[in-house]
């Protein structure tokens, strides 16, 4: 994990504008800086970037965040790879625990990392060679139908069948960077290559550096495919195999197709469905799913058609719910069991294969339900008590707070108990039942322009633009804080905590991986807007500032009402666990202090009156 104090630096020292900057070219607008957005298709500008909030919004799409979010998106790049990035421009050491270790110890470090990238890049040349040499593995790959074009695209190579063969072009042999980069393996005091006979696959991150290899055997042999292990520089759960190549295409198709082999990638490359990748020999992770949706917001996967397919899917289901998003679609294709990627578009050719893919694939909610209810009878009562218990966990780990509320209610209506008796069976708080009254048909806008509701959120959301009036906040630990209180109270401590000041876009990079983070998300998507137009273009500056006062007294009367709320509810409930109960003494004392905090207030409030 980065520390916060790190990310308060490199905040502090990166401008959003400049780094956007480098990728869009931006233009002055009033305060602010515009451009056509880059994350949707547009004629008229209408991404706006502040460099008072150190924020990006835009006005289409609804794209919004940091400069770490923009590197991100725009990129890409995970969470890490994006601070590296950043830190990289502004001449700081990404921290391992960066300021307990001295600046010899990273610049060691650091030229151990680029050793190991300059011999697997060296490697990947001497493979590409090789192939160039070897009659037997160019017969293969015409055999399996590549041409020229995707050797060279995929930059495919072949390692020769022999123990030392890259003793030739590393000397010494081995070296240490052979070993740790996993080329070379050790056995009973002798050294030999880890590939040896096979077609090579260079891993490239989306930097297009590589990172290790993937391979398969000529003709018959066990394993099948064989990938580089573990190392500084490959992790196979958090990269996946030609999203490097495909990165272009993705963008223009506007989806991203996720395969089970290298060979599948390259042939569907081939035939002109260039947006393919493959996971490296395992399942598809957490990070995988987060790796894919920073890429398009339709994520497609296809499996074959057998048990292994199947199997294969519903571990994916199971690594996918907990990353869902309500603005990101996925789907499944299941190939005839004869078929994998590869002979199925040799056989039908690009256009059959696209059509299954876009109409006949399974929405996930379609195969959610599909896979839940399988050899299961509805007309059954057992059978719909089954699909109750087997849902349960699935539904629990759903983040996307419409599609939970979607699937849910979908399943109510499949099993006949409705929606305040189904949360008690899935083991969840049961809703309280709202009072009938007139009801009214909301505009349609309503759900693409949601209203706050809670003292809470607005708070969060004035402190999420204007981080300086966390001095205003004042919440003590006694107070029983939890949900949209809770968040707001960790957002100030967060901002008071920092040693220098916060903008916006800090405050949300330094609560990204906190367990606030979906609230301050619904939040910022809620406000996303106010964030950019903050700074008016020509605005009066005396006007300005008669406005901004007048906000932060409001800011100051809400935190009064929310203290006072809390504190009168916390009486209420000791109250009354006091006549029903009794109190301990830790409870007495507290209902003691509440009382005479609130007694406090009633005078204070008397003085001001008079």
């Amino acid at each position: 994990m980065i520390p916060n104090e790190f990310i308060d630096e490199l905040l502090s020292k990166t401008d959003i504008v400049d780094v956007i900057d480098a990728f869009v070219p931006l233009k002055k607008g009033g305060q602010n800086y515009m451009a056509c957005c880059p994350f949707h298709k547009e004629k008229s500008p209408s991404f706006s970037v502040s460099p008072h909030k150190q924020f990006y919004h835009c006005f289409g799409c609804g794209a919004h965040g940091s400069a770490i979010g923009f590197i991100m998106e725009y990129q890409g790049l995970s969470f890490t790879d994006a601070v590296r990035f950043l830190a990289d421009r502004v001449g700081l050491t990404l921290p391992q625990a960066v300021r307990r270790q001295n600046p010899e110890a990273a610049q060691a470090r650091k030229k151990a990392q680029q050793t190991l990238e300059e011999t697997t890049a060296a490697a990947a040349v001497f493979y590409q060679q090789q192939l160039a040499q070897s009659a037997q593995a160019q017969h293969y790959l015409q055999r399996r139908g590549l041409n020229e074009e995707i050797i060279e695209q995929y930059q495919l190579g072949y390692a020769p069948d022999d123990w030392q063969a890259l003793s030739h072009p590393f000397q010494p042999y081995p070296s240490q960077a052979l070993i740790d980069s996993g080329l070379v393996l050790e056995k009973d005091g002798r050294h030999y290559d880890r590939f040896r006979g096979r077609i090579m696959f260079p891993i490239r991150n989306q930097r297009g550096q590589v990172l290790g290899f993937g391979a398969r055997v000529l003709d018959k042999g066990e394993p099948k495919y064989l990938n580089s292990p573990e190392t500084p520089l490959f992790d196979k759960g958090r990269n996946l195999y030609g999203l490097y190549e495909a990165r272009a295409t993705i963008k223009s198709a506007e989806r991203v197709l996720v395969v089970e082999g290298y060979m599948d990638v390259a042939a569907l490359a081939q035939f002109g469905v260039g947006y393919a990748v493959a996971s490296l020999g395992t399942s598809v992770t957490a990070d995988h799913i987060q790796l894919l949706m920073r890429q398009s917001d339709n994520v497609y996967f296809c499996f074959d058609g057998d048990a292994a397919g199947r199997k294969a899917a519903r571990r994916t289901v199971e690594n996918v719910l907990p990353q869902l998003k309500d603005d990101k679609k996925l789907f499944f294709l299941f190939l005839p069991s004869q078929h994998d990627p590869d002979s199925f578009i040799r056989e039908h050719g690009k256009a059959v294969f696209e059509d299954a893919l876009l109409n006949q694939s399974l929405a996930l909610s379609a195969y959610f339900w599909q896979t839940l209810s399988e050899n299961l009878d509805l007309n059954r009562q057992e059978d719909k008590a089954a699909l109750i218990k087997s849902s349960a966990t699935w539904l629990a780990q759903i983040q996307a707070p419409a599609l939970s509320f979607l699937l849910r209610q979908q399943l109510s209506q499949m099993v006949g108990v409705d929606d305040h008796q189904l949360a008690g069976l899935l083991g969840q708080e049961v809703p309280q039942k709202a009072v009938r009254v007139k009801r009214y048909r909301l505009p349609e806008t309503s759900f693409r322009q949601p209203k706050m509701h809670s003292l809470a959120e607005i708070q969060l959301r004035a402190l999420l633009i204007n981080p300086q009036w966390a001095v205003y906040t004042d919440l003590p630990e006694y107070l029983n804080l939890s949900g949209d209180y809770a968040c707001l109270a960790a957002v100030a401590e967060r901002i008071r905590a920092s040693i220098t000041p916060l903008s916006s876009g800090a405050v949300w990079e330094l609560m990204r991986h906190t367990e606030f983070a979906p609230t301050i998300q619904r939040v910022l998507q809620n406000s996303a807007a106010d964030l950019a137009r903050y700074v008016q273009e020509d605005a009066d500056e005396n006007k300005q500032r008669e406005q901004e006062e007048a906000a932060c007294e409001n800011f100051k009367q809400g935190m009064q009402k929310i203290h006072d709320q809390l504190k009168n509810e916390q009486i209420q409930a000791l109250t009354q666990k006091h006549c029903q109960l009794g109190l301990n003494d830790d409870e007495k004392k507290l209902l003691l202090r509440l009382i005479s905090a609130s007694k406090n207030t009633i005078n204070q409030s008397s003085e001001l009156s008079k």
